[in-house]
């Protein structure tokens, strides 16, 4: 079984059985319990689920949209088949000034690679998407609003806080796109990738998911091993990177199972 799978499940069977039930902004009710975390050693097992199927594809394009691309124009999204973002479009096909616009906005990503290459232990390093001041010209205010950074003994280690955690739908594919994340930084910054831990701070299930939750507990005896991730070992600028240059060796996993979004 995949470290991913146990820890996330353990998640999953708690929220069910002894999560705070109530209504939310979306009007479909959760099941959540606050502050959860998971952790993992990159250089170990890359953190993905083998119980059912991650669109991994799909989570890395949204990942170097938001930090190589630094764009919420989701038309670059749309013609790579990536429809995630389409039910939070303004009127311009935009998120307006969410996510990418905010890494963009502050050189973010820049500052963090020379950061890590100048001055490693530094005790600063931190990526926000929370700006306050644009917090009401965002469509949808970010989900994983903040990644801190740390090196020690010559590893990268992150830590990501995501306010708002959908279980069932995004935590699995945030946690992918992330520690693809820290993958690509270690690498351009001559660094091995360390521990990724993520913080939830709500972790729930919608009402309209928990039995698609149970079928996913019946599996849990049945998880496979994690797979490995390969990235093309030639690219040393974090803006080279493509989908093509990220892939899983070996990932076997049981089939999707159908969920729906809560908007």
């Amino acid at each position: 079984m995949s470290l991913y799978d146990k820890q996330y499940l353990n998640i999953v069977e708690n929220v069910l059985e002894n999560g705070y039930y109530d209504n939310n902004r979306t009007g479909t009710p959760t099941y959540k319990l606050p502050h959860q975390i998971m952790q993992f050693d990159l250089e170990k097992e890359f953190p993905i689920l083998t119980t059912k199927k991650v669109a991994f594809k799909t989570a890395i394009k949204e990942m170097l949209w938001i930090y190589k691309d630094q764009s919420n124009d989701v038309t670059k999204l749309q013609e790579q088949n990536v429809h995630i973002w389409d039910q939070w479009v303004d009127e311009n096909n935009t998120i307006g000034k969410a996510y990418g616009y905010q890494i963009a906005k502050f050189n973010q990503v820049d500052k963090l690679i020379e950061t890590l290459k100048t001055n490693p232990q530094d005790r600063r390093m931190i990526m926000s998407m929370w700006n306050i001041e644009d917090l009401p010209e965002m469509t949808l205010q970010p989900c994983c609003y903040q990644t801190l950074w740390d090196v020690t003994d010559g590893k990268l280690n992150c830590m990501l806080v995501q306010r708002s955690g959908d279980l069932p739908l995004g935590v699995p594919f945030n946690t992918s796109q992330y520690a693809v994340l820290v993958h690509l930084i270690a690498q351009v910054t001559n660094l091995k990738p360390g521990l990724f831990t993520h913080v939830i701070n709500n972790a729930h299930v919608y009402e309209n998911q928990v039995e698609g939750m149970k079928l996913q507990l019946t599996r849990k005896n049945e998880a496979f091993e994690a797979p490995k991730l390969w990235i093309n070992p030639e690219i040393t600028d974090f803006y080279d990177f493509t989908p093509e240059d990220i892939k899983l060796i070996d990932y076997k996993h049981h089939e999707k199972i159908k969920m729906e979004v809560s908007v």
